[in-house]
């Protein structure tokens, strides 16, 4: 997340992720699962614009860009607006929590599709309550708005990380990791999306958990050929059984020269490992003449 001030009026680029490693651990008893997941945050970003002021009423719109998805938005998904909007949602929850009474207006430009495992909704989320917390000079810590952001979902305390995390519990306990040198990604976006929850629901949970451990070593020592066979995600069963998408995406990145690929969260965006921006670029070319999807090169931020 990359925020800029002027004065009462803030931008904040808020990133997509990338999930190099997904353990679903079991079912708690709130409902939620239990997990473990090595995340990167890409590149790829969402941009929020709140102007505060001080009267009591929030203004919202968003935008939706053509961007790579060309001239037709309907790639992007769909998301909710107004009041349900978790960007609302979140300013809302830190005004009642901080005891203000001042509003602002919000413009969301919308690039992260949605339905997609990229994490787009929770990354604007953890966006607008760190703009309003600078807009209107609250003085709170991002350690604060992370836990505060916990009760909106449990991806968007990962967003205050900063850089690539493990996340534990329903994903709220993130611990940050350094993982070497820069690393690079192709995304892949197919014409449909997944809802999370039908992912979960037809997941079944581990008896034996994969280790996130031998995935950190490879990375640190940059042994590109383990990364590859480190890359995990006990979700992806589960989505292939509710998407044609899945497959067909494992068969297309099995034929290119990716260090190695996986699907990202709950799908459906799918994503290869490269060894250099070069490398990245070339895939991506490739696979968006295969007629898949939209595929895009990428950095970890």
């Amino acid at each position: 997340m990359h925020l800029q001030q002027f004065g009462a009026r803030v931008v904040v680029h808020a990133p997509a992720k990338l999930n190099l490693f997904f353990e679903v651990l079991g079912k708690r008893e709130d409902g939620y699962h239990e997990v473990e997941t090595l995340v990167v945050p890409i590149a790829w970003y969402d941009t929020l614009y709140f102007e505060g002021d001080a009267g009591a009423k929030l203004r919202f719109r968003c935008e939706q860009v053509s961007g790579p998805w060309g001239r037709d938005p309907t790639w992007l998904g769909d998301f909710p607006e107004g009041d349900q909007n978790l960007v609302v949602r979140a300013v809302e929850l830190l005004r009642r929590r901080a005891g203000v009474r001042r509003g602002g207006r919000l413009r969301l430009v919308k690039r992260i599709p949605t339905a997609a495992g990229l994490g787009g909704g929770s990354s604007d989320a953890a966006a607008a309550l760190a703009a309003a917390n600078a807009s209107w000079g609250l003085g709170w810590s991002w350690q604060e708005l992370a836990q505060l952001g916990a009760e909106l979902g449990s991806d968007v305390p990962l967003f205050f990380a900063r850089g690539p995390a493990i996340c534990r519990g329903r994903g709220e306990r993130v611990i940050p990791v350094a993982l070497g040198g820069p690393l690079h990604f192709v995304v892949v976006r197919p014409p449909a999306g997944l809802a999370t929850a039908d992912v979960y629901r037809a997941c079944r949970p581990a008896e034996s958990p994969a280790l996130v451990q031998p995935l950190l070593d490879a990375l640190a020592g940059g042994r590109w050929d383990e990364v590859g066979r480190r890359l995990f995600n006990r979700l992806e069963p589960a989505a292939r059984m509710l998407s044609p998408w899945i497959r067909r995406l494992r068969d297309e990145f099995d034929r290119t020269d990716c260090v190695g690929s996986q699907m990202s969260g709950s799908g459906t965006c799918y994503f290869g490992v490269c060894r250099h921006a070069r490398h990245a670029r070339r895939v991506a070319r490739r696979l968006q003449a295969r007629g898949i999807g939209v595929a895009l090169a990428v950095r970890g931020c």
